[in-house]
C-alpha cells in the first residue's frame, strides 16, 4: 500500500480537530481535467456559476497544467492550481489538504465524471464542506471499491447516464440538476472569453498536427498536401509547443516551405492568433478545441477513438464552424483502448482518412470562408 494511503485517514482525523475561521462560505467547482476538457468545461462554467450565492466567491480547482486555459473563464472566478503530479509527495499533499481544509468553502462540486480517488477525490475529502455534490463516477474496475466508499464523500450524486455520452451534455445535464433550471443544451462556443483577435499581416492558416497521443496524429504528407492545396499568398503557422519538433522531426520538413512558420506562442497568446486567421485545422487535441469554442473556421482530422464522447460533439452542441472528420468504424468509442496494431504509427482508424476528402473540406472552407 502506498504512504499516503496510510496517512490520509489521519491528516483527515487531524484536519477535523482543527478549527477554521468564521462560517463556511464560497464553492469550489472541482475540474481536474486536461486543456481540451478545461476549454469545453468553460463553456458550461456560466451555468455552474449560479450555484454561488449573491456575494459569495467562485474557485475552480484545476490541474496545473490545465490552468493554462484558466483565461477563458468569466470575470471574477478565481483559480486554485494543483500540481497532480506531486501530490503524492507527502508534504506537498499535506500542504495542499491544509490550505483546502483553511479556505472552509461552504458548497464543493467534484464536475468530473472519471475520479481518480488518490488525487482529485481526496482534494474533496480535505475540504470537509458542509455541502458536496457530483456525479456518479465513471465505472472502473480498478478504482471500484474505493470509488463505492467515496459515494460518502458526497451529499447530492447525479446519475448522468450511459458510460459513453457526450461530455458537454453530459455536463449540462448535471448543471440542471444542481441548480434546478432547464436550459438547452448550449453550443460550444466562448461568447464570454475575453480574446482579442491579433493583427495579423497575411491571409493566416493554424495547423495543430501535434498530439500527446502520437497515435492520432496524420503523417506529415498529408499536412504538406493540405498546405499545398490553399490559396498563394496565404501564410501557415505550424502551432505547438516547442519541443513537438523534437518528439515528432519528420514535420521538420514542413518549416522548409517558404510560407510556414512555427508558432509556439502560449494558449493565452495562441488564441489571439487563432481569432484572427482564416482558419485552423487541427488534430483532436486542445487547440482545436480552442479554436472551436473561440468560433474559428476549424477542420479537425480525427481519430474515431472519442465518438460519442468528445470529437465529434453531439449534434445538440456542435458548432457551426466546426467540421470533423473521421473514419467511421466498428470499433468507434474505444476511448483511446485501441486493440488494433498500429498502422505507421497511427491508430487505423486515423490512417484510413481518405486525404481526398480532407483536402475537399479544405477547399470547400476556403471557398466559403468556413
Amino acid at each position: 500500500m502506498r504512504l499516503h494511503r496510510l496517512i490520509d485517514p489521519l491528516v483527515r482525523l487531524r484536519l477535523r480537530l482543527a478549527r477554521r475561521k468564521g462560517p463556511a462560505s464560497g464553492v469550489l467547482l472541482v475540474s481536474a481535467g486536461g486543456l481540451g476538457d478545461t476549454v469545453l468545461f468553460a463553456v458550461l462554467l456560466p451555468r455552474f456559476l449560479r450555484l454561488a450565492t449573491p456575494g459569495e466567491d467562485v474557485t475552480v480547482l484545476l490541474r496545473s497544467d490545465a490552468a493554462k486555459m484558466a483565461f477563458l473563464f468569466p470575470t471574477g472566478v478565481a483559480v486554485r492550481k494543483v500540481d497532480f503530479g506531486r501530490l503524492r509527495d507527502i508534504g506537498t499533499r499535506l500542504r495542499v489538504f491544509a490550505d483546502l481544509h483553511r479556505a472552509h468553502y461552504r458548497l464543493v462540486v467534484h464536475t468530473d465524471y472519471l475520479r481518480h480517488p488518490d488525487l482529485d477525490e481526496a482534494l474533496v475529502a480535505a475540504c470537509m464542506a458542509p455541502e458536496t455534490a457530483a456525479m456518479e463516477p465513471r465505472p472502473s474496475e480498478k478504482h471500484r471499491r474505493r470509488l463505492m466508499a467515496n459515494r460518502s464523500l458526497y451529499r447530492r450524486l447525479f446519475d448522468s447516464g450511459p458510460t459513453v455520452q457526450d461530455k458537454v451534455l453530459r455536463w449540462a445535464r448535471f448543471a440542471d440538476f444542481l441548480t434546478g433550471r432547464t436550459l438547452p443544451p448550449p453550443s460550444v462556443s466562448l461568447p464570454h472569453a475575453r480574446v482579442a483577435p491579433a493583427r495579423l499581416a497575411h491571409p493566416t492558416v493554424v495547423l495543430q498536427p501535434f498530439s500527446a497521443v502520437k497515435l492520432k496524429q496524420s503523417p506529415p504528407e498529408l499536412w504538406e498536401l493540405i498546405i499545398g492545396t490553399l490559396p498563394a499568398g496565404w501564410q501557415v503557422l505550424l502551432a505547438g509547443h516547442p519541443g513537438d519538433l523534437d518528439k515528432n522531426p519528420e514535420f521538420r520538413s514542413l518549416l522548409e516551405r517558404p510560407n510556414v512558420t512555427f508558432e509556439g506562442a502560449p494558449f493565452e497568446r495562441l488564441a489571439g492568433i487563432l481569432m484572427g486567421a482564416r482558419m485552423a485545422i487541427s488534430v483532436d487535441t486542445a487547440c482545436m478545441h480552442l479554436a472551436a469554442a473561440l468560433g474559428v473556421p476549424t477542420l479537425c482530422l480525427a481519430s474515431a477513438a472519442y465518438v460519442g464522447e468528445i470529437v465529434p460533439y453531439a449534434e445538440a452542441v456542435m458548432p457551426a464552424n466546426l467540421h470533423v472528420l473521421y473514419t467511421p468504424v466498428d470499433c468507434k468509442g474505444c476511448l483511446g483502448a485501441c486493440w488494433f496494431p498500429p498502422e505507421d504509427g497511427m491508430y487505423p482508424c486515423v490512417a484510413a482518412l481518405d486525404p481526398d476528402l480532407v483536402l475537399g473540406a479544405v477547399r470547400d472552407m476556403v471557398a466559403r470562408g468556413l
